[in-house]
């Protein structure tokens, strides 16, 4: 079972940390026009153009290393209780963003339409989603 949730969550970080490498080295897919990516993908008000490639960099490596680390939990005769305190942090950061995305606080510093839409319908659950599935494979290595 381990596995399984291991496996759906490496996929759903390596898509996104292959958008975010995309986005590093300058190309707007999946919208062409990158002004309307911008909005749709970091929503702050009045943004222009897309955040710094460097941050793009840093996003794509940390979903990959994050997916990584959830394969590596899965396996439940390796890390130890360091991998477990890996997990947790990882759990920690998914689902304090996967909230975050349902305040008002985050609505106003991301107010563009088309970024609310998805944040409230794609973003903030799965950051929910890796969060709790963070969570349950700790639990799964511990019982």
């Amino acid at each position: 079972m381990s596995m399984l949730f291991a496996s759906f969550m490496f996929i759903g970080l390596f898509a996104v940390s292959i958008a975010h490498l995309m986005w590093a080295f300058g190309r707007t897919w999946p919208i062409r026009d990158e002004k309307l990516l911008a909005q749709t993908v970091a929503g702050f008000k009045d943004i222009e153009r897309m955040p710094p490639r460097l941050a793009s960099l840093a996003v794509a490596v940390a979903t990959f290393t994050a997916g990584c680390f959830a394969l590596a939990l899965a396996d439940h005769d390796s890390g130890g209780w360091l991998l477990n305190l890996a997990g947790f942090g990882f759990a920690a950061v998914f689902l304090a963003r996967g909230i975050i995305g349902y305040t008002p606080w985050w609505a106003g510093l991301t107010p563009e339409p088309n970024f609310r839409l998805n944040d409230r319908r794609v973003y903030s659950p799965l950051c929910l989603f890796l969060g709790l599935g963070f969570l349950a494979l700790i639990y799964l290595r511990l019982v």
